[in-house]
């Protein structure tokens, strides 16, 4: 398995290409190449249209998974990170910015916002990143994987509302490393597009218990 690799553009991942040190430490002096994953969510007819206000907050994560070495685990016991490459941006703020652009993009939910802008939410979203690397389960081809936990939670009672683990894992083409950023954006849009639905859907099942319940109530 071959990860020092010689790296060509590839559409549609944007690429910048700088002088400098391998990402591994005491690597030779070589170009490294830097991929930065164009996720556009596309929104499903099925998800609710909702009036509430959402904040996302900062995904939570390891130092090592929050990182912007891509980490390629070759076997279960084992984690390193592709030499000469990098993420634009650690994987935690990647996984933001692609959620934040989903939402605000599907035209379903009233306001979204980070919850580092102080708006007043109805509901926050608060993830943990587990996984966010290239794993080979013990075959020839990796697979761009990524797990988090999510959590709804009810801002003004701090209740929780729903919780759900995810894993999604996108065979790459090959073991070629353009190729495993590549399956990374397939990965990115098939999390992200559960991930909004389900918090969609959640918010919106609460909201119709709460109403059912004050109406009961009368």
């Amino acid at each position: 398995m071959k990860r020092t690799l010689s790296i060509k553009l590839l559409a549609p991942l944007c690429l910048l290409v700088l002088t400098g040190c391998s990402v591994l430490a005491g690597g030779d002096r070589q170009s490294t190449t830097i991929y930065a994953p164009q996720v556009r969510v596309t929104a499903d007819p099925a998800w609710p249209q909702v009036n509430w206000q959402l904040s996302i907050a900062k995904p939570s994560a390891a130092r090592l998974v929050d990182s912007p070495r891509i980490n390629v685990r070759p076997t279960p016991g084992e984690l390193e990170v592709y030499r000469a490459a990098t993420w634009s941006q650690p994987a935690g703020d990647m996984l933001e910015d692609t959620l934040l652009r989903g939402f605000e993009d599907s035209g379903r939910i009233g306001a979204v916002a980070r919850i580092a802008t102080g708006i007043r939410s109805d509901y926050k979203l608060t993830t943990d990143l587990r996984r966010f690397e290239a794993d080979y389960r013990g075959g020839d081809m990796p697979a761009a994987t990524i797990e988090l936990n999510a959590k709804l939670i009810h801002s003004i009672d701090q209740r929780v509302v729903a919780s759900r683990t995810f894993l999604v894992a996108e065979p790459a083409a090959s073991a070629e490393l353009p190729h495993v950023a590549h399956a990374f954006e397939g990965a990115l849009d098939k999390m992200a597009s559960e991930l909004i639905g389900w918090t969609l859907v959640s918010g919106q099942q609460d909201v119709s218990r709460n109403a059912a319940l004050k109406s009961g109530g009368k």
